[in-house]
Formats: C-alpha cells, structure tokens, sequence
C-alpha cells in the first residue's frame, strides 16, 4: 500500500475520500479536514507572517514573490524520512500552497526510488474532477476515483437542474480578499451561475482578478459574497472595515436590501476538493433561500447586512 504525503488541503480532502486517509504520513500545516488527520506531521510553513491585516499580508507575500521566492518553506529533510510513495501538490498558484517546483527541490537528491509526484492544476470546475480522478488514477484505484466524480457531479447537478428554472437571477460579486479588493475567478463564477445567480467579477477558468471599489459601486450588485481566501468568517470579519468604513459602501444595493453575506472561504470555495458541492450548496442558499435549504447558514455562512 502507498505512503502518501499531501501539500495542500485539497489534496487531503481528495486522497482521504478516496479512502486512503490510513495511508497518509505527511500533510501540509494547512490541511485541517477531516479533523482527523490534524495528527499527521505537518512538513510546511508559512515564509510571512500570517498575523495582521489583510493589507499587510498582501504586501508580505507580494514581497516574497516579487524576489522570485516561494512562498512556503517544505521540511525536505522529514520528507525525506517519512520515505513517501506518492506526492501530491500543486501547480495553479504559487500563494496558495506549497508549488511543483518546491517539492522538485525537495526530493532533488533523493536517493533510492523517488516518489510519484501528482501535481494539481484547478482552474475550472471541471478541472477539480480531472485532478481527482489523477489522484485515484496515481493510488492505483481509477474505479474509485470515477465513482466520486460521478457521485459528486450528480450532486452538483441536481441543484444546477433546479436553479435554472427560476426566474429572478440575482447578480452576484464574491471577494476573495478584502484588502486589497479581489474578485473570485476559477471555478467560482460556473457555481454562481449553477446556484443561480448572475456573476459580475472574475472569469471561469481563469486567475481571481484584483478589482477597484469604484467597480463594485459602478456594478451594483444585488448580492455581496464576502468568503476571503485563508480566512474563516471571525478572521474576515476582522478586515471588513477596509469596505464597510466607505462612504458609498452604504448606498450599494446589496447592503440596502440585507444581502452581504460572509462565508468560510478557507474551508469551501477555496479548496478545490469534494466539499466544492458544499460551496455549491452555500452559494445556492445565499442566492435562492426559497429554494434551497442544505442548515449550513450560522456554521459556514452568515448574514452581514
């Protein structure tokens, strides 16, 4: 049986639905679900500060990759000791988590056999499915691999299929980050549209764009999804002035009619992993609350304004 080691929480989320949870020995410092395997060594960290503002952040990591530097630090070393069968990181962004090109280095002098290395590269939605069939595919069990596709896409499309009969379609901008502002793009914009709402920011398959305030306020949107990338609700809450403190923020249409919500975002939207049907559901909630109810309100999501 492999042993497996996984750099990002996704990548957990993935090999641990696939049933292979036993065989992980290494993780990175951010992968936290199932809560489980908080037990497993963490062979990442951070190169910045992660405490302060969200400005201040921002301007940490833009440091570090403006110097053409990785953002994270991987323990070669305890790598190297845990003798994995089978890597599994990413290459789609160098801020998200540890990259390809760290884990290369890593195991560069490897001696003896060196490990699979499977790196993932979300940037649609149906890249996520891609990706978790290639992980199934490296453990050596495809036909497990093709039945969660299979399983989590049916879910995904039982709430597309009742969505797309209704007929307010609310339009939607979701921030990823709050300062400065960044719209979500990837696989966001396609859940948004599959929850039934219009999205206005951030192109499906591509990159989340840096976005001006004026832009929010010129686009007016009926829906404000506040879901910061990293942070879960009480840490994003923290930022919030940055966008509330503004004079034209109280004027925006969303914030008249009660309709900014804030989400988990380190939890869901941000993780392409099999919980993408859950960040499915929360949108889904948030967009039509006569239509769907899935009680993740209070726990994954809540009403600001």
């Amino acid at each position: 049986m492999p042993r497996i080691i996984t750099l990002l929480p996704s990548a957990t989320e993935i090999v641990c639905a696939l049933g292979f949870e036993d065989r992980l020995v290494g993780r990175s410092h951010e992968c936290d679900f199932p809560r489980s395997v908080v037990r497993i060594p963490a062979l990442t960290e951070p190169k910045f500060n992660p405490e302060g503002t969200s400005a201040e952040i921002d301007q940490r990591v833009k440091k570090i990759v403006g110097d053409a530097l990785s953002v994270y630090r991987v323990h070669a070393a305890m790598l190297r000791e845990l003798r994995p069968d089978v890597i599994v990181t990413q290459s789609q962004c160098e801020v998200c988590a540890v990259s390809e090109r760290d884990v290369e280095a890593a195991v560069a002098e490897w001696l003896g056999a060196r490990p699979k290395i499977v790196s993932l590269a979300p940037y649609g939605l149906d890249d996520i499915f891609t990706d978790m069939q290639r992980v199934a595919d490296a453990l050596d069990t495809s036909a497990r691999g093709t039945e969660l596709v299979e399983r989590l896409r049916m879910r995904l499309s039982k709430i597309a299929d009742r969505a797309r009969g209704v007929s307010d379609r609310p339009s939607v901008a979701t921030i990823e980050w709050i300062d400065p502002l960044m719209a979500a793009g990837n696989w966001m914009p396609t859940l948004v549209e599959m929850a039934g709402g219009v999205n206005l920011f951030g192109k499906a398959g591509e990159h989340s764009p840096w976005m001006k305030f004026d832009e929010l306020v010129a686009k007016d949107p009926d829906v404000i999804l506040i879901s910061p990338c990293g942070f879960n609700m009480d840490r994003a809450a923290q930022d919030l002035p940055a966008v509330t403190n503004r004079a034209e923020w109280h004027g925006l249409k969303a914030v008249r009619g009660g309709r900014v919500f804030m989400a988990d975002g380190n939890q869901y939207f941000n993780r392409p992993g099999p919980r993408i049907v859950e960040s499915l559901e929360i949108l889904a909630e948030i967009a039509h609350p006569e239509l769907f109810h899935f009680d993740h309100e209070g726990s994954s999501w809540r009403r600001l304004q």
